[in-house]
């Protein structure tokens, strides 16, 4: 498996951090850490309710930086955030919890889900059933699985440890060969990343060409590249409904004020 540059670099840095995280909190405790949270609040479940009605379902990203862009937001409060969202009218929240590339942290996971109702997805690079617990533990309600960086055995063993705690899997796509592997999993949840790995162009089309190959008993989720009202019709019209948006939030003042404006006007 070719990964390109960055996408290496951040998976070699996940399996340091298991092994230093695995040192500090044993798999024993974070499983009782695990069995200690607030039980999931359905991230699958609210999207499909949106979907089902023909409406916008916005998984709302909070996220400070990236390695392509660096800082996107300098004044960052993830509860403030989150209650904005939802009050912007986001299904569910997108927390980054990466260190070192996205200067994301578990803690504004925890923050985010408790000052609002939404399920929130913990968003960051998962190659060990440790960080799925992990997940857990910090209330996470769904994983993602970014097929991009995954064997087929480490992601039927992911899938397995995430369904086995009661969470939500959204796996995650770029191309046709991933969109693939990705359908041997049965979580119904396929986001399509219009992001190239190797180049970092946007493109819509990657949605639109990848759709038709979708099952009609999954939930296909655009991912990157919707910064205008134009794009959200776009999506709406060919039948996408279910959409993940963070920087296009990230970079006002009012995050849940630009989700209202972009998905909701009137």
């Amino acid at each position: 498996m070719s990964l390109p540059t960055i996408l290496e670099n951040i998976v070699a840095r996940k399996y340091e951090e298991v092994r230093e995280n695995r040192a500090r909190v044993s798999l024993d405790e974070l499983q009782r850490l695990a069995a200690d949270a607030d039980a999931p609040r359905g991230f699958a479940q609210a999207l499909r309710q949106r979907a089902a009605s023909r409406q916008p379902a916005v998984i709302a990203e909070i996220k400070k930086a990236s390695p392509s862009k660096g800082v996107i937001r300098q004044n960052f409060n993830p509860a403030e955030i989150a209650a904005s969202y939802q009050q912007g009218g986001a299904a569910c929240l997108s927390v980054l919890t990466d260190v070192d590339f996205f200067q994301g942290n578990p803690e504004y996971l925890k923050q985010a889900r408790a000052a609002c109702d939404l399920p929130v997805i913990r968003k960051d690079f998962l190659v060990d059933p440790y960080q799925v617990v992990e997940a857990r533990a910090m209330g996470a309600d769904c994983v993602l699985l970014i097929v991009a960086s995954l064997e087929e055995g480490q992601m039927a063993e992911l899938n397995a440890a995430a369904v086995e705690l009661g969470l939500d899997v959204l796996v995650e796509v770029h191309d046709a060969a991933e969109l693939d592997r990705a359908l041997q999993l049965d979580t119904p949840l396929v986001g399509i990343n219009n992001r190239n790995l190797h180049n970092f162009d946007v493109s819509l089309n990657t949605t639109l060409e990848l759709l038709p190959r979708i099952p009609a008993d999954r939930l296909a989720v655009t991912e990157s590249g919707i910064l205008t009202r134009g794009d959200v019709e776009l999506m709406l019209d060919n039948g996408v409904y279910s959409f993940l948006v963070g920087e296009a939030f990230m970079r006002v003042e009012d995050p849940g004020a630009e989700l209202q404006r972009l998905f909701f006007p009137g």
